[in-house]
C-alpha cells in the first residue's frame, strides 16, 4: 500500500473550498472504489487514508438503536408543542449525544436519517407517531427547527447531517412497497411537496430518503421529482439515500424493471446516491452497478455525480479536517441539561382536550391511577434505550406522595388450563440477568433475537397467574408475575423473557381462537399455535393445545375498587407502539381497544370524577361527554410520567395543541389510499364535518383575550398584528394561531389554512403584541390551467385565535393578484393529469422516466373535468394520446358526447402511445368533460382547427 502524503494532497487542504477538494479526491478514486461508495456501508480507501463511512443513523426523538441515550417525546409529540425553538434545542441535544456516543463507538453514524416530514394526512397511518402534523406549515416549522439543531450553528462544519424522510406522499403501511399514491398537481404542489421544500430551503438539510411507495404509478426511488423539484431548492449537494431494501423492490415486488441492473441504473440516474440494501453486504449492489456499467446503462460520470454528493456531506461533517472540526470533542451525554430538556419537552407536548374544572388537582387529592399504561413508559421502534424512566404512576407518587395514590393496572388475572387439567407454569428464573432489548446497540435491531437462557414454560397442577391484556382486535399479551412477557425465541419455545413487546417481528403477542369448549392460543409472530410437549411449551404446526381461560379477577373489578376509594380517578389509556399500529401495520379503527373502554366505563361508574389521560401515538375517537377532563400526550419519553403529574397538579399549565384533526368516527375518514386531500375533503384544510377536537385545539388553566387586530398589505407581504392578554390567575403559555381563507375563490381552496403561529408565555395580566409578516406567496395556489403558482385577486379573510375553530378575531384584506384566465387549449392542449375535478380516476406514469397519464381507477368509468377551456374562434378536430384499450368520450358543458375515440386494437404495452383524432366543432370558452372507459391510459388532449 502506498502511504498517502497529506501535505501534497489538495483534498486535505482546509484552506481550499470544499468543491475543489472534492474534485481532487474524486479524481484519485478508481472506478471500483467509486462503485463501492454507492452502498450504505462505503469501505475505506486505505491507500488514500480515507475512512469507511456509513449513511444512516436513526435519531427521530433521540439517538436510536445504539443503546442508552436521552429519550425525548415521539415526533408527533414534538409537533404538539408548536414550539420550534424548543424543538431546535432538542435537535441540538440529540446531535451532541450522537457525537459523544460516536467518540466511544464508531458504529454510531453522523448522517442522521431524521426528521420525518410526511404530513399526517390520515390518522390510521401506522407511522403517525413519526410525523409532526397534518399541516405543511407546522410540519416544516418543526422540521426546520429540528434540522437546525441537528446541524449545529457552525457556518462550515455540521455536527450531524440530517436526511428528511420519506419522499413522497407516503401515508400507508398496507402494501406500502406496491401501492401507488395518486397525487394530482394541486395536491402535489400545495400539500406534499411544500413541507419538504420549506425545510430544504431553510438550509440545514443534507439529503432525503425516498419512500417505499409509488407516486402516480412510478416508484419514488426513480422519481423525476428528485431532479425537477428537490435539487432546485438549494445550492447544496443533497445526498439521496434509499430506504432499506427498496432498490431490490424495484424488481422483486414492484416488477417495475426486468433486471436489477436496469433498476439500479435508473435509480442512480434519477438521483439516488446511496443504496441501503442487503444490510452490511455490499456485494450485490456493487455487482448490479458493475453490470449496469458493462451494459452501458450507467457511465462513470453518473458514479461521479453520486459520489460527489456523498463526499460533500462527509466534508461538511469535518471528516477530512479533524483539527478544525469544532464538534469533534463534543461530549455532552445524559447531562442534567438534557434531562431537564426531556422533561420540559414532555410537559409542553401535553394537550388538555377538555376540562370542566376538575383540573388542576389539589395537593391533598386522593388519586386512583388506573389503566394498562398507568405504570408504563413505552418506547417505539425509533427510540433509544431508557437511562431514566418515569411512568404516570411514578410521577404521581413523586408529586402527591405514595400514600395518596392508589394503583390498579386493569389487566385480567388468568391461568391457562390445558386439556389434561394442568396449568401453564412459568418456572423461576433464578440468577437470570435483567436484560433490556436493544441495550447493547445494533446497526440493525431487526436482527436481535429473543432470549434462550431462561427456562422454558412447563405445566403443573397449580400453574402461574398471568397478566392478560387485550390491545384490540383480539391481540393480547401475557405477562408473568416477575414482569417479563411471554415470548417465543428462534427455537420455538415459550419463555417469560421479554421486558416489553418489541422488535421488528414482535414475538410477544397472541390471539385466542375459539375451539370446541376452549381456545387455541395462536402466536402471532410465527403464525403457529401453542402446544404442550414433553420438553416444554412451544409453538408448532401440529397438535395445538386446547386451553380453558380461568379468570381469577377481571381488570374492571380492580379498577372499580380503586376508583371508589379515591377523590379523582386518572385512567391512563392508549396504545402500545409495537401493537396494532406501527411501521408495516396501519390501524383499522379510531376506537380505543375494547378492554380499555371497559376499564374507562368501570372507573366512571365507580367515580364520576374520572380524568382520561390518553398516552398514544394517534388520535382516538372517544366520547368525552361524561368525562370532566381529557388529556392527550404522545409517548413522552423518559420524563413522561413526571411531566403528566406536574400538569395534573397545576405546576405547569398545559399548552400543547393538537397537530392533527381528531375525528369523531371512522365514518368521517376517507380511504387510507385516497391521497386527494382536496377532492376527498381531508384534514382540517378541507374537512366539512364536525371534528371531535379540531386542529390546533388545546386548553389552558388560564384564559386569554385577543384584540387590536391590524392588517396591511405592502412591499410584497401582508403584515398582521394583534395582542394576546392573560386574563387568568396563573402564568401560562398560549399558542396564538393565524389562518387565512380565500373569500370568493375560483377553485376549491382550504376552509382555512395556517399562516403562522406563536407560542408565548404570559404572566397574569400580561399582554404580548404579536406581529407576523406573511409573504404574498402564502396566499397562492397551484393553477393547473397555467401550470404555476398564482395569487388570485380578491378578498382573503384573516383569522386569529386559539385553534382552527376557536377564532377570536377576523378581518378581510384585498389582494391584487393575477386574474383568472381560461385554458389556452389551442396552444397547449390539455395535460390529462391537469384536471380540475375527477371521479374514479388514478394518475399513472406516462413513461418510466417522467410524465403523467390518467386511467380509470377501477373497472368502472373515470371522469375528468377541465374548466374554462378557450377554443377561440373555433376548432374542428380533437387528438388524444392514449395507450392500452378502451374509449375516450369528449363532451362540453355536460352536453352529449361530441367525439368517441378508441384504438383499433390494444397497444402493445402501457407506454406505447398512439394518437387518435376525430372531428368536433367548438368555439368560445367551455368546460371539457372526458369519460374514460376500459384499461386505457390518456396522456394528452390536443385541439386544432
Amino acid at each position: 500500500m502506498t502511504a498517502h502524503t497529506p501535505s501534497t494532497e489538495p483534498f486535505r487542504d482546509p484552506q481550499l473550498p470544499f468543491a475543489k477538494r472534492i474534485d481532487d479526491l474524486l479524481s484519485r478514486l478508481t472506478p471500483e472504489e467509486k462503485t463501492a461508495f454507492l452502498h450504505q456501508f462505503a469501505p475505506a480507501v486505505e491507500r488514500l487514508g480515507v475512512a469507511a463511512f456509513r449513511t444512516g443513523q436513526e435519531a427521530l426523538h433521540g439517538v436510536a438503536w445504539m443503546g442508552p441515550a436521552t429519550v425525548f417525546p415521539q415526533a408527533v409529540g414534538l409537533g404538539a408543542t408548536w414550539n420550534p425553538e424548543l424543538v431546535r434545542r432538542v435537535g441540538d441535544a440529540v446531535s451532541r449525544e450522537i457525537r459523544a456516543m460516536r467518540a466511544k463507538d464508531d458504529r454510531v453514524g453522523l448522517n442522521v436519517w431524521s426528521p420525518t416530514v410526511n404530513l399526517l394526512r390520515h390518522p390510521l397511518w401506522g407511522r403517525n407517531e413519526e410525523g409532526y402534523s397534518e399541516d405543511r406549515k407546522l410540519t416544516s416549522a418543526i422540521a426546520t427547527a429540528y434540522t437546525h439543531g441537528l446541524r449545529g450553528e457552525h457556518p462550515t462544519y455540521w455536527r450531524t447531517a440530517p436526511v428528511l424522510k420519506h419522499w413522497l406522499a407516503h401515508n400507508n403501511e398496507t402494501d406500502r412497497s406496491t401501492t401507488s399514491s395518486s397525487v394530482r398537481p394541486r395536491v402535489l404542489h400545495e400539500y406534499d411537496l411544500r413541507a419538504f421544500r420549506d425545510t430544504v430551503e431553510a438550509g440545514a438539510v443534507a439529503g432525503v430518503m425516498p419512500a417505499y411507495n409509488l407516486v402516480n404509478g412510478r416508484p419514488n426511488h426513480v422519481s423525476p421529482y428528485l431532479a425537477e423539484h428537490l435539487r432546485t431548492w438549494t445550492e447544496e449537494e443533497l445526498l439521496v439515500c434509499s430506504d432499506a431494501g427498496a432498490p431490490s423492490n424495484l424488481v422483486d415486488s414492484e416488477h417495475y424493471f426486468d433486471t436489477h441492473e436496469e433498476a439500479t441504473a435508473a435509480a442512480v440516474v434519477a438521483g439516488v446516491d446511496s443504496f441501503t440494501d442487503h444490510g452490511t453486504d455490499s456485494s450485490q449492489i456493487i455487482g448490479r452497478l458493475r453490470g449496469a456499467l458493462e451494459r452501458g446503462l450507467l457511465t462513470e460520470a453518473d458514479l461521479d455525480t453520486a459520489v460527489r454528493r456523498q463526499l460533500s456531506v462527509r466534508f461538511r461533517l469535518g471528516e477530512f479536517d479533524p483539527s478544525y472540526d469544532p464538534h469533534d470533542a463534543t461530549g455532552e451525554f445524559d447531562t442534567p441539561a438534557h434531562r431537564a430538556l426531556a422533561q420540559e419537552t414532555a410537559e409542553q407536548a401535553i394537550v388538555l382536550l377538555k376540562n370542566d374544572g376538575v383540573l388542576p388537582l389539589a395537593p391533598d387529592t386522593r388519586i386512583a391511577v388506573v389503566g394498562l399504561l398507568a405504570d408504563e413508559c413505552k418506547l417505539d421502534w425509533y427510540s433509544g434505550t431508557l437511562i431514566h424512566r418515569s411512568t404516570p404512576l411514578e410521577g404521581l407518587y413523586e408529586r402527591f406522595g405514595a400514600e395518596r395514590v392508589e394503583f390498579a393496572e386493569g389487566v385480567d388475572r388468568v391461568r391457562l388450563k390445558t386439556s389434561t387439567g394442568a396449568f401453564l407454569h412459568v418456572p423461576a428464573a433464578e440468577g437470570a440477568a435483567d436484560e433490556v432489548r436493544g441495550a447493547e446497540g445494533a446497526l440493525d435491531p431487526a436482527l436481535l433475537r429473543g432470549r434462550t437462557d431462561l427456562p422454558v414454560l412447563t405445566t403443573d397442577a397449580a400453574g402461574t397467574e398471568l397478566a392478560f391484556a387485550d390491545w384490540g382486535e383480539g391481540v393480547l399479551t401475557l405477562r408473568a408475575p416477575d414482569g417479563r412477557y411471554l415470548s417465543v425465541a428462534d427455537d420455538g419455545f415459550l419463555r417469560a423473557s421479554a421486558d416489553q413487546p418489541g422488535g421488528w417481528f414482535v414475538q410477544e403477542t397472541f390471539r385466542l381462537e375459539p375451539h370446541g369448549n376452549g381456545h387455541l392460543l395462536k402466536h402471532l409472530g410465527t403464525g403457529r399455535h401453542v402446544c404442550v410437549s414433553a420438553d416444554g411449551v412451544k409453538v408448532a404446526d401440529e397438535d395445538p393445545e386446547v386451553f380453558e381461560l380461568v379468570v381469577a379477577e377481571r381488570g374492571e373489578e380492580a379498577v372499580a375498587r380503586a376508583a371508589a376509594a379515591a377523590d379523582v380517578v386518572v385512567v391512563v389509556a392508549g396504545n402500545d407502539p409495537y401493537i396494532n399500529g406501527r411501521e408495516t401495520e396501519d390501524r383499522t379503527t379510531l376506537r380505543l381497544p375494547g378492554q380499555q373502554e371497559r376499564l374507562l366505563r368501570a372507573a366512571r361508574a365507580a367515580n364520576p370524577a374520572t380524568v382520561l389521560a390518553l398516552v398514544a401515538a394517534y388520535p382516538y375517537a372517544v366520547d368525552p361527554a361524561e368525562l370532566p377532563a381529557v388529556l392527550w400526550t404522545a409517548h413522552g419519553g423518559q420524563a413522561a410520567g413526571t411531566a403528566l403529574a406536574r400538569v395534573l397538579a397545576g405546576d405547569v399549565s398545559p399548552a400543547g395543541r393538537l397537530p392533527q384533526t381528531w375525528y369523531a368516527d371512522d365514518a368521517d375518514l376517507p380511504g387510507l389510499l385516497d391521497y386527494d386531500v382536496i377532492g376527498a375533503r381531508q384534514t382540517y384544510l378541507y374537512f366539512e364535518g364536525t371534528p371531535l377536537f379540531p386542529f390546533g385545539h388545546g386548553l389552558s388553566y388560564a384564559s386569554f383575550a385577543y384584540g387590536d387586530l391590524t392588517v396591511r398589505a405592502e412591499d410584497g407581504a401582508v403584515r398582521v398584528s394583534f395582542s394576546v392578554t392573560n386574563t387568568g390567575d396563573v402564568t401560562a403559555d398560549e399558542v396564538a394561531q393565524l389562518y387565512a381563507r380565500a373569500v370568493d375563490a375560483s377553485v376549491p381552496r382550504p376552509r382555512r389554512e395556517l399562516l403562522d403561529h406563536r407560542r408565548v408565555t404570559l404572566a397574569p395580566g400580561e399582554t404580548a403584541e404579536l406581529g407576523f409578516d406573511v409573504p404574498l406567496s402564502a396566499f397562492a395556489f397551484w393553477d393547473v390551467a397555467q401550470d404555476r403558482w398564482r395569487v388570485e385577486p380578491g378578498g382573503y379573510e384573516l383569522l386569529a385565535g386559539a385553534s382552527s375553530e376557536d377564532v377570536r378575531l377576523r378581518t378581510t384584506v384585498t389582494l391584487d393578484g393575477e386574474p383568472t384566465l381560461p385554458r389556452a387549449v389551442l396552444t397547449t392542449g390539455l395535460a390529462a393529469a391537469g384536471f380540475d375535478e375527477q371521479r374514479g380516476v388514478a394518475i399513472v406514469d406516462r413513461t418510466k422516466v417522467s410524465g403523467d397519464a390518467v386511467t380509470p381507477a377501477g373497472p368502472q368509468t373515470g371522469e375528468l373535468l377541465y374548466r374554462a377551456c378557450d377554443f377561440g374562434r373555433g376548432v374542428s378536430r380533437v387528438t388524444v394520446e392514449v395507450a392500452g384499450e378502451g374509449t375516450v368520450e369528449l363532451s362540453l358543458d355536460g352536453g352529449p358526447a361530441l367525439a368517441v375515440l378508441s384504438p383499433a386494437a390494444p397497444t402493445s404495452g402501457p407506454y406505447d402511445y398512439v394518437f387518435l383524432s376525430a372531428s368536433i366543432a367548438a368555439a368560445g370558452v367551455h368546460d371539457v368533460r372526458l369519460t374514460l372507459r376500459g384499461p386505457l391510459r390518456l396522456a394528452h388532449v390536443g385541439f386544432s382547427g
